[in-house]
């Protein structure tokens, strides 16, 4: 199973690799590909006609590596599953080993782990090496397996334990064999092959802040996702955010420009939802991120939301201070309380219904 996004010119040279290292081994190649625009899915369409063995799944509007492995694994009927990228920096050739290791010892899952003996970060940047020492260290919290690198993205599966564990996985983010692993409630049978990591020839890293905010997501939906949604909790922290961007603009219009209070106050809060509003279209939806000109209208969609969320905010804060709660207390309910309407409303509105209507105006 290979997630792909632009690896156009990595999936033959993958496809020539597999075939040699799995000669003898019974096997196929599901690729899910979240619309690449540099023609991914139809170079594989082609490679498919004539290859029996390969496989495509080409998801539209859709993204998100962990999301596409859970589709990915559950279109093949096969007994084990081995996740791996597509941007040849996993080293193929250990894939006979993990397989036979897990049908030997009975294991759940076989990790291509870089941090045991004999494995290693290949050319990884320093700053690289650290964040996955960081996520590593993090991923302690939410799982009761201990493996040595559970933010590997090449691993193989069990069917029966995926089919076990499956419904409980968030599908967030990147960290596809974080989430298997924590979403068991057993200790899972887990074993490692060392594997060095390679370099990439062709396209460019995934890797970016936003993909560490995702892992951020994924590890508060572990934690408090069956109590308080984690994109709420990013939605929230957006919304902090504009809230700092709203009494900077605010002092600006004011001492810089000599505004008058009410108007200055208008085009900060202006300033603060626009800002909330691109900030949360690539950061708590980044999976269905709004483009082209479907952004105009989900951003009216979102003023028109947190405009009721704001009248709701006053309505509830003033109510409660009227009946005597402390300012403090009246404050952070109706902050609160405008806040959920606001998070619920633009979900349902903006990156729900607008993904729809972006489809027939792109």
């Amino acid at each position: 199973m290979v997630p792909t996004f632009n690896e156009r010119e990595n999936v033959p040279l993958l496809l020539e690799k597999l075939e040699r290292v799995l000669a003898g081994i019974a096997y196929e190649v599901i690729f899910v590909d979240d619309d690449s625009p540099d023609g991914t899915a139809a170079t594989l369409r082609s490679i498919a006609a004539t290859n029996p063995r390969v496989h495509v799944l080409q998801r539209i509007n859709r993204r998100g590596l962990a999301s596409a492995c859970i589709e990915g694994m559950m279109a093949t009927a096969a007994p084990y599953i081995a996740i791996m990228d597509a941007d040849l920096q996993h080293d193929e050739r250990v894939l006979p080993e993990m397989l036979a290791k897990l049908k030997a010892e009975a294991l759940d899952i076989v990790v291509a782990t870089r941090n045991a003996e004999g494995g290693g970060m290949g050319e990884f940047a320093p700053h690289r090496v650290f964040l996955s020492r960081l996520g590593d260290r993090l991923s302690r919290f939410i799982a009761r397996t201990r493996v040595s690198d559970p933010m590997s993205g090449f691993f193989i599966v069990r069917r029966k334990y995926l089919d076990e564990v499956v419904r409980s996985a968030s599908g967030i983010g990147f960290k596809i064999l974080l989430d298997l692993v924590a979403s068991a409630k057993r200790p899972v049978r887990t074993g490692e092959v060392p594997y060095t990591f390679g370099k990439r020839l062709h396209g460019d890293s995934k890797l970016d802040i936003l993909v560490g905010l995702e892992y951020l997501q994924l590890l508060l939906d572990k934690t408090v996702g069956g109590v308080v949604p984690a994109r709420l909790i990013i939605f929230a922290m957006v919304g902090a955010a504009g809230v700092l961007i709203a009494f900077a603009t605010l002092a600006v219009a004011l001492h810089v420009f000599g505004l008058g209070f009410f108007t200055a106050q208008v085009v900060a809060t202006w300033v603060a939802m626009t800002a909330n509003f691109f900030l949360n279209n690539s950061t708590t939806y980044r999976d269905r991120r709004l483009r082209g000109r479907a952004i105009w209208y989900g951003l009216f969609t979102f003023y028109a939301a947190c405009s009721v969320g704001a009248v709701i905010n006053v309505a509830v804060a003033n109510g409660l201070k009227s009946w005597g709660a402390a300012w403090y207390l009246a404050g952070a309910a109706g902050l609160g309380i405008g806040a959920v309407w606001n998070y619920g409303a633009t979900f349902f509105i903006t990156w729900r219904r607008a993904r729809v209507r972006a489809a027939g105006i792109k």
